[in-house]
């Protein structure tokens, strides 16, 4: 009886979340806080979501994890007022510090799902000797897509990019033309249409491309955080997903001493739930 009373106190604990907000020169970050666990773990959620798609995980970890879920820019209840200004490390830099001086935190484990993964390798460059462990879900930024330079990079393809915005049928008409000559995945194409059916997706789609479009990173720099400081690195991939490939991260992998590689028999949209909180338990240095 103690022990399920204890299961519900618990989940009561947890729905308990703090809700902060990080005001910087005008622009705010939003994130909440849940769990009660020794470990403080900051979670970076995946294009087009918000702090809540993390809720099944955080469930399952929460008496190990106390959990910082933040909304990136354009996402949920966060702002970013430059326009099109960049990104860049050195600002993401001041937020992070900011946020851990006034969380009072000295360790961090990070989690990023797909385009959260760009914000765990900002944070480990910022703070590396901070972070003890690294769980990468799907991660973007460690292969750059082609597509994404040539979007976001030359002024004349940003502003060519910007019209297809805003005229979403050519934009899906190049993408299928893409898919029949073998440039584009059909799941890519899908997931491309998920994104550009009104015109709120749509802005977010361009601003998130241009806003972020400064970080990018070196693999073998984010390896070598690694292995200088020890943080014990769990990457999870989907068998299925078409978006962010498993082969792929071998572009990292080989550069790193030790880690945690698991392929899920599952595709892109649906590794945040019960399997993934059970590796990130379960695994062999989550006790540390």
């Amino acid at each position: 009886m103690a022990s399920i009373e204890n299961h519900f106190l618990s989940l009561y604990l947890l729905r308990l979340f703090v809700r902060m907000i990080l005001d910087i020169n005008g622009s705010q970050l939003y994130y909440s806080k849940q769990g009660d666990g020794n470990k403080a773990l900051l979670l970076f959620h995946g294009f087009g979501q918000d702090h809540s798609a993390f809720q099944d995980i955080i469930e399952r970890i929460s008496s190990e994890y106390t959990c910082y879920t933040f909304d990136l820019f354009f996402h949920g209840s966060s702002l970013w007022n430059k326009g099109e200004q960049p990104l860049e490390k050195s600002e993401w830099n001041r937020i992070m510090e900011l946020f851990l001086r006034e969380s009072n935190l000295n360790e961090i484990s990070l989690m990023g799902y797909s385009l959260g993964g760009k914000f765990v390798f900002a944070t480990m460059e910022g703070f590396p000797e901070k972070v003890k462990e690294v769980f990468l879900i799907a991660p973007d930024g460690i292969k750059i897509s082609f597509w994404y330079s040539l979007a976001t990079y030359p002024i004349l393809f940003r502003k060519i990019f910007k019209s297809l915005i805003a005229h979403p049928k050519r934009f899906i008409s190049i993408a299928n033309f893409s898919n029949l000559i073998g440039l584009l995945d059909k799941g890519v194409v899908r997931f491309a249409e998920s994104q550009m059916n009104t015109w709120e997706r749509r802005s977010r789609v361009y601003f998130s491309w241009v806003v972020f479009r400064h970080l990018n990173f070196d693999m073998r720099d984010i390896a070598a955080i690694i292995n200088r400081h020890k943080s014990w690195l769990i990457i999870i991939v989907g068998k299925y997903d078409r978006v962010v490939k498993a082969k792929h991260m071998d572009r990292l992998l080989r550069h790193v001493d030790q880690y945690q590689m698991e392929i899920l028999e599952t595709g892109h949209n649906r590794l945040l739930g019960e399997e993934t909180a059970n590796l990130i338990i379960n695994s062999p240095k989550s006790a540390l």
